[in-house]
């Protein structure tokens, strides 16, 4: 059985992006992996993403953990 914790400060910013990824995830969710899809890379930087993990909602990027920064990507 899997456990996910969602930590916040209660901030409007936090509670929009709860209210985002809760009503989303349920949803197909695309996966791109920038080591073999290095073309997309560019379209990551667009949309706000400055490091991987990240997820992306309506715009609205979500930033998940630092594995790697996008630069080191290219």
């Amino acid at each position: 059985m899997s456990n996910a914790v969602f930590y916040h400060a209660g901030c409007p910013v936090c509670v929009s992006a709860e209210q985002t990824v809760a009503d989303h995830l349920k949803e197909e969710v695309e996966k791109v992996h920038l080591g073999e899809q290095n073309n997309r890379v560019a379209e990551a930087e667009q949309a706000g993403v400055k490091s991987v993990p990240a997820l992306v909602i309506d715009g609205q990027d979500i930033h998940i953990n630092h594995g790697a920064d996008l630069s080191a990507l290219k």
